[in-house]
């Protein structure tokens, strides 16, 4: 079971940059032909991209084509869909056209290639209003999708919105991103970067919201960023703890005919017994993923 908290942008025509991110000791690193790329540079940097996925690593590794409808999206797909590509992240998604597009093309691409099909991830990233508005059936779009993304950096500025410190202004969106990706049966989301690289502690904050909110992890863009949204996402031993006292007293008042007890002074049924399993569940994949394969 993969464990996805922490998502690193690297751009891919840097190929020192692109060699050492893959050792930082992020889920998956996201080596990028969009935003971080000129466009005089873009053709170059996908064989780039796609030698440096083709050899071992320890993490994960996506590329994150160009949004469909530009000049260059078709031949990003064309050339990066290749052994150890393990997922290609589709910018600028606004539709269920859009989603089912990629996958027509991952599936033909696999095909061409001798590839298992189905075996590359497509994560849409979700950052217009478009998008946002039809993430219902985005999310129900593409087989190979297992969650969504969200880009507050291009959402704010096509809505005109206002991306503060404290970033309130987008409770209401990342909220529906996850009840919507809840609703479609697909995994929890990955939150949006954080752009102010001197604010640590607002950083820090951020984590702290993406993950009381209910996503699963967050996209980071400077290296650092990394152990922050490691060690948030991992449950705490405290937190571990008190999930087997619980497992263990409701397993014994189930014994006696009870289903309502408490634990540390804490009322305890179903629901809150099958987050303390949910919570051992991810700890186990995540030690479990970081041991040597």
């Amino acid at each position: 079971m993969p464990v996805f908290r922490s998502f690193l942008f690297a751009p891919g025509n840097h190929p020192r940059r692109v060699e050492k991110c893959l050792t930082l000791g992020a889920d998956a690193v996201i080596l990028d032909l969009e935003d971080a790329v000129a466009n005089s540079e873009k053709v170059a940097t996908r064989a780039i991209v796609v030698e440096a996925l083709g050899r071992p690593r320890p993490c994960r590794g996506y590329v994150r084509v160009n949004a469909l409808g530009t000049q260059w999206s078709h031949g990003d797909f064309v050339a990066v869909v290749a052994k150890g590509v393990d997922g290609i992240v589709l910018p600028k998604v606004e539709s269920a056209a859009d989603l089912q597009t990629g996958e027509w093309l991952l599936g033909a691409l696999e095909r061409e290639h001798g590839l298992p099909e189905g075996s590359i991830d497509l994560v849409p990233i979700i950052e217009t209003a478009a998008g946002y508005c039809n993430i219902a059936e985005i999310a129900r779009a593409a087989k190979r999708t297992r969650r969504l993304s969200f880009g507050a950096g291009d959402f704010t500025l096509d809505l005109g919105i206002t991306w503060s410190a404290d970033e309130t202004e987008l409770l209401p969106y990342r909220s529906t991103l996850v009840a919507q990706s809840r609703a479609a049966g697909l995994e929890p989301p990955i939150d949006t970067v954080w752009v102010s690289l001197n604010d640590r502690e607002g950083f820090a904050r951020s984590v702290q919201r993406a993950k009381a909110l209910g996503f699963q992890g967050k996209l980071c863009i400077h290296p650092d960023q990394v152990p922050v949204v490691n060690e948030c996402f991992r449950p705490t031993d405290s937190e571990l703890s008190h999930a087997r006292r619980v497992l263990d007293a409701f397993a014994q008042a189930e014994r006696d005919g009870l289903a309502a007890i408490q634990v540390d002074g804490q009322f305890v049924d179903y629901p809150i017994v099958y987050r303390a399993q949910r919570l051992i569940e991810r700890a186990d994949a995540i030690t479990q993923a970081a041991r040597p394969h």
